[in-house]
């Protein structure tokens, strides 16, 4: 295994970044509409991996910046970071480590060894355990304490031990099989206490998921779900009724969990790219080896395209060729994700930690500040309710937001495919609408046509004019279906790595979350009454008091 490359020198990379910027300048006035003057914009703008179409014609990319682009991607070693990464290199480089989720999903027979050790045999065996325990939980020859089948299973977690799931299960609820599906991340007692209050303690699985069954938030769940079964079933229930994704064996012993019901994952799998790991646990039991089996093959087939396929047709590549352009040479600070498809409700929230836990970084990988901005903001909800929230700040609003849609051909509901006509002709009429907008020629046209009168035309036309020129991609496949899904997410991983290879960040640390929580470890005990940190400003000691006092009356 070989460490991280080097970084590319600087001097070729600033000189593209600079073509960009005045490539874009030159442009900056024509409408992206007028680029559909050339009949061929979509086909040159588009690419396909199997039925998986990108589009990002509907953007102010022209042959010349998109090519500009690709020099960038290859100019500051995309491609030679992509090798390092497949290979095992230690690209996290401030933790030392290799970035190996592709290997969760790489069902090759050939050997990847770090250290001395077959990272992929591993893999197989381990997965080959979760395969077991969850179609025996699924079967009922693994069951409760009192021998009934298990009808629910509650997972526990945070971060990437819980969005993942959550939103996989959801994504793929038309192949649920097995028992019902429920997940606590906050510590919110409310969390907890509305997940459990209709479920029946005798036939209900806990899955406890912490790397190090340490982290506060989900440790203070566990003991909470812990004492329900303890009170209502007996102490010697326990070991029943939970099942651990964790490295810690001490520690999940300790909590009663056998070492057969605890499944562990590696230092080279962060938590945001887990879902293909032991934390996909819960996915396993709501679908089935089989159906998980097709995920992992999308993800695969996905790796494989993006090792493969030429930058000008990679779609990982141009994806991130989009977002690169968008963030640092148009300038644009957000990015919106709408999947007009309702399961995939938690994708935006999902891809919301991928990409900002990720990018969201100020440093270099030599620890030099950023040249110019990294990550965006990244935030979405499904289509069709955003039209009727936020869709009037994407058409009319000061901001421009890039917005990427995502919409399947088929739905899983046939008997209602009019409600799937429906929802694919708003997908394409939001994405037509931000690109045309509409003109105050056009709106008083219009008005006119409709015989309202001059003055109140005069009135009225200038709320009804949409400035159009909004920039959108399209991501569009058969069906949502676990190996699409599986597909999807690796795209969007993918994606995050080759602009953070642009942008010289690493992409796989996260110091950013640690703040937060060693201050809350710190108040905690100024929260319960004691004294706060002496370095604790005014405000916060100011709102502990408030607080304590409320608490109290």
């Amino acid at each position: 295994m070989t460490d991280a490359p080097a970084s590319a020198s600087g001097t070729e990379a600033e000189a593209l970044w600079q073509a960009l910027g005045a490539a874009e300048a030159r442009a900056a006035g024509t409408p992206l509409v007028e680029l559909f003057a050339d009949p061929d914009r979509f086909a040159r703008f588009s690419a396909s991996a199997g039925d998986l179409l990108l589009d990002i014609s509907k953007t102010a990319l022209t042959d010349e910046t998109l090519g500009l682009l690709l020099q960038l991607a290859r100019a500051t070693g995309v491609e030679e970071r992509r090798a390092a990464m497949f290979a095992g290199a230690r690209i996290n480089s401030t933790e030392q480590r290799s970035v190996l989720h592709v290997a969760l999903r790489d069902g090759g027979a050939d050997p990847l060894e770090i250290d001395g050790t077959d990272v992929k045999a591993q893999v197989r065996e381990t997965l080959g355990r979760l395969f077991a325990f969850a179609d025996a939980v699924r079967a009922g020859t693994i069951a409760g304490h009192r021998g009934q089948t298990f009808t629910d299973v509650v997972n526990i977690g945070i971060g990437g031990s819980d969005l993942g799931p959550v939103m996989a299960t959801l994504a793929l609820a038309p192949y649920h099989d097995g028992p019902r599906l429920h997940f606590v991340s906050n510590v919110d007692s409310a969390h907890l206490s509305d997940v459990l209050k209709p479920l029946t303690p005798a036939t209900t699985l806990f899955i406890i998921a912490s790397k190090t069954f340490t982290t506060i938030e989900t440790m203070t769940n566990a003991a909470s779900a812990r004492a329900w079964i303890a009170a209502a079933l007996g102490e010697e229930a326990v070991r029943h009724h939970f099942a651990a994704v964790s490295t810690a064996l001490d520690k999940v012993g300790a909590f009663g969990i056998a070492a057969e019901r605890t499944f562990g994952f590696w230092d080279w799998v962060g938590g945001r790219y887990s879902l293909w790991s032991a934390i996909g646990l819960p996915v396993m039991i709501a679908i089935g080896s089989a159906a998980f089996g097709d995920f992992l093959a999308g993800g695969a087939a996905m790796d494989d395209h993006f090792r493969h396929a030429p930058l000008e047709q990679n779609l990982p590549v141009l994806l991130a060729l989009v977002g690169v352009w968008h963030r640092d040479v148009c300038g644009y600070a957000s990015r919106a994700i709408i999947p007009y498809d309702q399961r995939l409700a938690r994708f935006p929230a999902y891809l919301q930690q991928l990409d900002m836990e990720s990018n969201g970084k100020s440093v270099t990988r030599d620890g030099t500040p950023v040249a110019r901005p990294t990550g965006p903001i990244v935030w979405g909800e499904p289509g069709t309710n955003g039209q009727h929230a936020f869709f009037q700040l994407l058409h009319q609003g000061t901001d421009v937001v890039p917005v990427e849609f995502l919409i399947a051909a088929q739905g899983h509901e046939p008997a209602l495919a009019a409600h799937h006509d429906l929802l694919i002709a708003n997908c394409l009429a939001q994405s037509e609408a931000l690109l045309r907008g509409r003109s105050l020629a056009q709106v008083e046209a219009q008005l006119r046509a409709g015989g309202m009168s001059e003055a109140r035309i005069a009135e009225l036309a200038p709320h009804k004019v949409f400035p159009g020129n909004r920039p959108s991609v399209t991501l569009a496949y058969t069906l949502l279906d676990p190996f699409t899904l599986g597909r999807l997410i690796a795209l969007y991983e993918h994606r995050v790595f080759t602009e953070a290879a642009i942008w010289g960040i690493n992409a796989f640390d996260q110091w950013g979350v640690e703040l937060g929580k060693e201050m809350a470890t710190a108040l905690l005990p100024a929260v319960k009454g004691g004294a706060a940190p002496v370095e604790t400003s005014g405000s916060t000691a100011g709102l502990i008091s408030h607080l304590r006092n409320l608490s109290a009356s």
